[in-house]
């Protein structure tokens, strides 16, 4: 009886809810079919630090009991893993590195705490970057994820376990966190829906930090219509995060019926430079004649100072690792260094085998932007540059509603294609970290392929327009079926 018209791997989150409502199938049955599907597929994508079978059943019993007794919450019973950098009571937390790979959380982050009260079921931890820091999931200490439409590819990063394992059907929605463009350009590589919400509109209570003002948590989906099911459960003020803004979180899911007739979609020049891969262009170009023709109206616009967004970016997030990463030092929790003579060799041998080479990179390099004489000259510089990209995006949102182009410059690449390049790694966020530089939603959806790999095009909105993003994104999928194709050892 269990989904006899649909696998129950290939339904959505929203077809998930109809099905369990009419009784079509139990929470267990579908708790038990995707871990028997993980458990099948995880050796060839590495998608997860850790599944949580035993806890996942438990969880999935009680909403079963819950669903009876007619107290349904909005996730009641649906399946969801999270990004291995949210904190988990009882579960290890790892962050993908070696240096808390023996961390095990002792309460939940806001938005574990707040998925879990409205009902869903947590199958497992997914992998990551090292400390959410790159763009292919090959800098984690638990290895590479691969990507489900090739497996000799990067599914992008940071967020690329979660991306792998939504884009393989293993479970239908995941979190991620985007500092630079890491729910985005995984979710454009691997052919998912992945929002980056305004900065402060979903806690970071409990989402362990790379660069404070950066980091923001969301959702990777298949559909728009799911991360606004997530994102609506997750979204809100939380009086423990210091940056979370008390701001009304509208009905995401009502919203997502509005029309794109009229929308005014900014068409940023500079976007569609020589550093596009032409098919990607394409297939962008093609996905805005689709949005023009159901009545959108393009216009072209200028970010003058989006160029500079790469190096500003790699100037204040190094900067603020280095000091979220100080804590990271072998005394408290984590990876201890055995046998130290004294505690300046405590220190430096639990950092020195805790964390990979781009953690390293990084933290060196924001130290020495900090450093005094040269405060001044690299981390204020940057923060002036990040106000003039910031106002360029105030400037545009005066003439349109959101800014289209590009997610990432190429489709997937080959693992080990980039990690002896730094700089040319880094370009992959060339499209995504000006959001995160001005503090501003963006979402990545499907709309195309090229070579046979997922392309993304990528809205952007004002402050608080998660609203206007999801319907967009919707109405597009209305209109387009890329976000229903599956990696074809996957259907």
């Amino acid at each position: 009886m269990a989904g006899k018209d649909q696998a129950l791997h290939m339904r959505t989150l929203a077809s998930l809810t109809r099905g369990l409502a009419a009784g079509e199938f139990s929470s267990r049955e579908l708790t038990e079919a995707l871990l028997a599907r993980i458990e099948s597929h995880q050796p060839a994508l590495n998608a997860f630090i850790t599944i949580t079978a035993e806890l996942a059943l438990l969880q999935a019993d009680r909403a079963d009991k819950v669903r009876a007794a007619g107290n349904a919450g909005p996730l009641n019973g649906l399946p969801i893993v999270h990004k291995d950098l949210f904190c988990t009571q009882g579960v290890l937390t790892t962050c993908g590195s070696r240096i808390l790979d023996n961390f095990v959380s002792p309460y939940d982050a806001a938005v574990v705490e707040r998925v879990a009260a409205a009902g869903a079921v947590m199958l497992g931890k997914t992998n990551m970057d090292e400390f959410a820091m790159g763009s292919s999931n090959e800098t984690s200490y638990f290895g590479p994820v691969a990507n489900p439409w090739d497996k000799k590819l990067s599914p992008g990063g940071s967020s690329g376990g979660s991306a792998a394992a939504v884009a393989a059907r293993l479970v239908p929605a995941a979190t991620g966190t985007d500092t630079g463009g890491s729910i985005r350009q995984p979710a454009a590589l691997t052919g998912t829906t992945g929002i980056k919400p305004t900065y402060g509109r979903v806690s970071r209570y409990g989402m362990v930090a790379f660069a404070s003002s950066l980091d923001q948590a969301g959702v990777i989906t298949r559909s728009a219509e799911d991360a606004a099911m997530l994102l609506g459960v997750m979204a809100g003020h939380d009086g423990r995060d210091s940056t979370s803004v008390d701001h009304p979180v509208p009905d995401y899911g009502a919203a997502l019926g509005k029309s794109v007739k009229g929308l005014k979609v900014g068409v940023v020049r500079q976007h569609f430079d020589e550093g596009l891969d032409d098919e990607c262009a394409a297939r962008v170009k093609d996905a805005l004649k689709t949005l023009e023709d159901a009545g959108a109206e393009l216009v072209d616009v200028d970010l003058p100072n989006i160029g500079l967004s790469v190096p500003t970016y790699y100037v204040v997030a190094p900067a603020e690792c280095s000091s979220n990463l100080s804590r990271f030092d072998g005394v408290r929790f984590g990876h201890r260094a055995e046998d130290p003579e004294d505690l300046l060799d405590l220190y430096c041998r639990s950092r020195g085998e805790g964390f990979g080479a781009e953690v390293k990179r990084r933290v060196m390099t924001g130290t020495y932007v900090l450093s005094a004489g040269y405060y001044d000259a690299y981390y204020l510089k940057a923060q002036k540059v990040r106000q003039l990209i910031s106002q360029d995006f105030k400037n545009a949102f005066e003439r349109v509603d959101v800014i289209a182009g590009p997610t990432a410059p190429t489709t997937a690449f080959a693992i080990g294609e980039k990690t002896d390049d730094p700089i040319t790694m880094y370009l992959n966020d060339i499209y995504t970290i000006g959001a995160n530089l001005a503090g501003l939603p963006g979402i990545s959806i499907p709309c195309g392929f090229a070579a046979g790999l997922p392309v993304g095009l990528q809205l952007v909105g004002p402050h608080f327009a998660e609203a206007t993003l999801l319907a967009s994104a919707h109405q597009y999928q209305q209109m387009t079926d890329w976000h229903l194709e599956a990696p074809g050892d996957f259907e």
